[in-house]
């Protein structure tokens, strides 16, 4: 590692590994610092039982030919060597509720969407029909999501509450939860979130939804190699702690094993508030530090990880989201220690060596940070491992078995076919990819006051940018797109978006 670099990135994820790539593209010399033993923070996968698991990319939207992700990752160089498998085009995510036996498709294609939603509201077709036209109108209207320098943005459109918006759609109690089913992808909160958010999640899965064979760490994998490729370099086991600042500008970044980096330009791929700690509270404005001090984290979770028993459980080309009861499609996230768990998504890795049966299932709820205070100050990560003690061991078993029945009362006869069952925590996810108490989508936007929880991703150091899955929007397209936002303030956004169209048209 040199002592000195154009652009210095602290974090690896998917943000930082993008920033790195288009900066090293144009020339500038790029060094990416990663704390932990693993890069890619959320595209991270593991190995239990000789079964790969996904931590945070379950599926992946607008991978096909031409579509957004599909042109953001052309021009990345990573698209061609993606080993992806599509999705059922009938019915990639079902939702489904405890109360009632039937099982409700959303469908890849706005046509086919409407189709075979329509079998079972049949009265409805209009209705689906025109929430189908408000996602596409929303998603219209930013630029970026559309390889767009510049667009018809409309600000008003940040004030839209997503659950409005899906009531006005239809009287239809049952429609309603089926549209708002998929709401964990960005962790729906009734009063507060944006539709915006709903409309740029649940869009590109329609438009086509595709899972990583083996994992999504080969998208980390293909941009370290891409990375390398333009000259830039990365290193694990560098955990930043404080950036040098001098004149309003960022000098230096110093590591924990007392490694110092300079840098002319340094974007943090690391939570803002840990960022803006590092930087040192005296330079930025008290009201700016504490706005992002003060903003809320989106919920937590905890997931079980199956590994079935060989040839015993069927492989489900599709994910599920399922619901204890209709009503609770927005209140999943509050609960009580005798109604936990609300709901659950359940997901299966795609893997190359057979297509009948699966190897492993990931099943996801729900879970305040809180509900870990007895263990907070305990670290543990493949970097530093600390023993959080029997205790630890006891609630997540107890809380791993609690999960399981629920599971088994939507797929009965599971419990016979596992082999083996391990979980995380919100700790485990705040450890090992870095996000203010385990959150798992940055920080909750609120369609009641959209400044308060925007965060630019130029701050007020001249040369230090954020990126990541708290600037702009969470998710592999949100985060792929913020990384262009952040670069955009180094070289220019219609040089770069001009730059990624050619690459691509």
């Amino acid at each position: 590692m040199k002592k000195e670099y154009d652009v210095v990135i602290i974090g690896s994820g998917l943000g930082g590994l993008v920033s790195a790539i288009i900066l090293a593209k144009e020339g500038y010399s790029v060094c990416v610092l990663e704390k932990n033993n693993q890069f890619g923070g959320n595209l991270q996968t593991f190995v239990r039982d000789k079964t790969i698991f996904d931590t945070g990319i379950h599926y992946i939207g607008g991978l096909s030919e031409g579509q957004n992700l599909y042109r953001y990752f052309k021009y990345l160089g990573i698209m061609d060597d993606l080993n992806l498998k599509k999705m059922d085009e009938d019915g990639f995510d079902i939702i489904s509720f405890e109360d009632d036996k039937v099982e409700y498709p959303h469908a890849q294609g706005y046509d086919n969407f409407t189709n075979q939603l329509g079998k079972y509201f049949p009265d409805e077709i209009e209705n689906i029909e025109n929430y189908c036209k408000k996602v596409i109108e929303t998603c219209d209207t930013f630029p970026l999501y559309n390889l767009k320098c510049e667009g018809e943005y409309d600000g008003n459109i940040l004030s839209l509450n997503a659950k409005k918006e899906i009531d006005d759609a239809t009287d239809n109690s049952k429609l309603r939860a089926v549209l708002a089913g998929t709401n964990f992808l960005y962790a729906g909160i009734a009063e507060k979130s944006p539709f915006y958010v709903h409309a740029l999640s649940v869009n590109s899965y329609i438009q086509s939804s595709w899972r990583c064979i083996n994992g999504g760490s080969q998208i980390t994998k293909q941009l370290i190699k891409q990375l390398k490729i333009n000259g830039g370099e990365v290193y694990k086991y560098k955990e930043a702690i404080k950036f040098e600042v001098e004149d309003n500008k960022v000098t230096s970044v110093k590591m924990k094993d007392g490694t110092e980096v300079f840098g002319t330009h340094f974007i943090s791929n690391v939570d803002p508030k840990a960022t803006l700690k590092m930087a040192g509270i005296d330079n930025f404005r008290k009201a700016y530090f504490n706005r992002i001090q003060s903003l809320e984290g989106v919920i937590s979770a905890f997931s079980l990880y199956i590994v079935f028993k060989p040839e015993s459980f069927k492989y489900l080309n599709h994910n599920y989201y399922h619901f204890k009861d209709s009503n609770e499609v927005w209140t999943a996230h509050d609960y009580t220690e005798e109604t936990w768990p609300k709901a659950f998504m359940a997901s299966m890795n795609a893997s190359k060596k057979m297509d009948q049966w699966a190897d492993g299932m990931t099943f996801i709820t729900y879970m305040k940070f809180d509900d870990l205070k007895p263990w907070v100050e305990t670290v543990n990560t493949t970097a530093e491992k600390e023993d959080r003690g029997e205790s630890y061991e006891e609630f997540k078993n107890r809380k791993a078995e609690r999960f399981l029945q629920e599971i088994e009362l939507k797929f009965p006869g599971i419990r016979d076919c596992i082999k083996s069952v391990h979980t995380s925590s919100p700790l485990s996810y705040r450890d090992y990819i870095g996000g203010h108490n385990g959150n798992m989508y940055g920080y909750e936007k609120d369609s009641n006051n959209p400044m308060k929880t925007f965060i630019a991703s130029k701050t007020k150091l001249d040369n230090l940018y954020l990126t990541g899955q708290s600037i702009n929007m969470h998710g592999v397209l949100g985060v792929t797109i913020g990384a262009v936002v952040s670069c955009s303030e180094i070289i220019g956004k219609e040089y770069l978006v001009n730059k990624i169209n050619e690459a691509t048209l």
